[in-house]
């Protein structure tokens, strides 16, 4: 390998290491948003990253975390198409800490989280990207390849139905 092929490889490898030092947390947090399960998103944000390295020339040309965002989402909806079938941690048995931090902000985010695993996939999928990941219903509507309006349907019966569940008070 030249020089200049061996400098333009290394150059390419830095960017996707930056690249992953800073889209990390928010691939992984997005994951888990979307199924549920902290194993199974560590596994997806695992298999993104490796399409998004295959595709790192077309990927770093836009903008890379939206595209590796696209990528996440897709395999997502490919699993659950090829499951036909949920298959989520019974959100009672979710815990109600994620760690040893025990600030307010851990347990109001896995409580969402626990509530979050309470919707329909499809109705996740649409409060995830409109709310979380705080992306347009146009945005949304491209990225799942459903129509604007079933976006906002999707939305507002998630919305109404994490209403309920807060207001059911069983997450606490």
């Amino acid at each position: 390998m030249s020089r200049d092929r061996e400098s333009a490889a290394r150059t390419r490898d830095q960017e996707f290491v930056d690249f992953v030092a800073a889209s990390g947390r928010y691939l992984l947090r997005t994951a888990v948003l979307l199924c549920g399960d902290p194993v199974r998103a560590e596994e997806l944000v695992q298999a993104t990253y490796e399409r998004t390295y295959r595709s790192w020339r077309s990927a770093r040309d836009g903008d890379p975390q939206a595209y590796a965002r696209r990528i996440l989402v897709n395999l997502r909806i490919d699993g659950w198409r090829r499951t036909r079938h949920e298959v989520l941690l019974d959100p009672r048995a979710l815990p109600d800490r994620a760690g040893p931090d025990h600030t307010g902000a851990v347990v109001v985010r896995n409580t969402v989280v626990r509530a979050l695993a309470r919707l329909p996939l499809t109705q996740r999928r649409v409060v995830v990207m409109r709310h979380l990941l705080d992306l347009s219903e146009a945005d949304v509507a491209s990225e799942l390849e459903i129509s604007v309006g079933t976006v906002k349907s999707h939305n507002a019966r998630g919305i109404a139905r994490l209403r309920e569940i807060f207001a059911e008070g069983e997450l606490r």
